[in-house]
């Protein structure tokens, strides 16, 4: 009985709008449902007009325990902007490009800048990743070494600042759990290829789909968004840092991150991506899970 709630990124009207639609009301200052609990895979900040009522909902919600809200990249990224670096700076640097991802939240934390740490206290409360029984969730990826690696790394499958600082070395095994695990899998295109991203930026590497087995697929298949340039040759297993996917007979894993657009779908019946771009005027999607064997588009809610 979890409803699965993707990427919201500072609109608060797109959430209240779905969580009434899921039949939440609002009961002593937060949103609860008398059967159900919100489920919340993680980027809470940036990019939205409605950052600060945004946190305020779902942080209401997690303390009065009818939701649980995972971390996102956008959140860690947030308190490596905070944090300072030993050697000066921050350990996430203050770059245009950074700063233009931040923008919209410090603007709206301006002359706020108590409250505003105190939701960076909150963020570091927020687990990487969930399990139960029938269910997975985390922001981006799943990969099965990166969450055990986690599991005996982090405490109670949160961050510390220690964790934090340590996080950052590149190279390291929890840079690359925690990178993974919070951006997901990429691998360079080939022939010195690049794109454009949604931000105007310049890539060579693309994301991919780590639940399917990547030595079956070309890179144009393997791609999770559609690029036009990528060719249907097959994905060269030197470009591969593991040949580890997710398996069709696994438990069900609902994720956020990869700004898909259209109709909301499934990839297949274990697998629910929910990000489908609210803040590039797309939808803020749900997934309504109660237990079934397989997922179920029709269990997609949306506004």
């Amino acid at each position: 009985m979890t409803d699965f709630i993707g990427d919201i990124h500072g609109h608060a009207d797109k959430l209240e709008e779905l969580l009434k639609k899921l039949g939440y009301t609002i009961v002593n200052g937060s949103y609860k449902h008398p059967e159900r609990k919100a489920l919340f895979v993680g980027d809470y900040i940036d990019r939205g007009p409605q950052i600060r009522e945004t946190l305020q909902i779902v942080k209401a919600m997690v303390d009065s325990e009818s939701a649980v809200a995972l971390m996102g990249n956008h959140e860690y990224n947030a308190l490596c902007f905070h944090f300072q670096d030993s050697k000066g700076g921050h350990l996430r640097k203050h770059s245009i490009k950074n700063i233009l991802q931040h923008y919209e939240t410090l603007k709206q934390f301006q002359n706020k800048q108590k409250e505003y740490e105190k939701y960076l206290e909150w963020f570091m409360t927020l687990p990487l990743y969930y399990e139960t029984d029938t269910f997975r969730a985390v922001h981006a990826c799943w990969d099965y070494n990166n969450i055990e690696y986690l599991r005996l790394t982090l405490v109670e499958d949160r961050l510390t600042d220690d964790l934090i600082y340590e996080s950052v070395k590149k190279g390291t095994e929890l840079y690359e759990a925690i990178d993974q695990t919070l951006k997901g899998k990429e691998i360079i295109m080939p022939k010195g290829g690049s794109f454009v991203d949604k931000d105007g930026n310049e890539r060579n590497e693309i994301r991919i789909k780590w639940w399917e087995n990547p030595l079956e697929m070309t890179y144009k298949s393997i791609s999770i968004l559609p690029i036009e340039q990528l060719p249907e040759q097959p994905v060269k297993a030197s470009e591969l840092k593991s040949n580890n996917y997710y398996q069709r007979e696994d438990k069900k894993i609902f994720f956020g991150h990869y700004w898909l657009d259209g109709e909301p779908s499934l990839y297949r019946e274990n697998i629910c991506c929910l990000d489908y771009s609210v803040a590039k005027r797309g939808k803020l999607v749900a997934y309504r899970f109660d237990g079934e064997k397989n997922l179920d588009k029709r269990n997609l809610i949306y506004v």
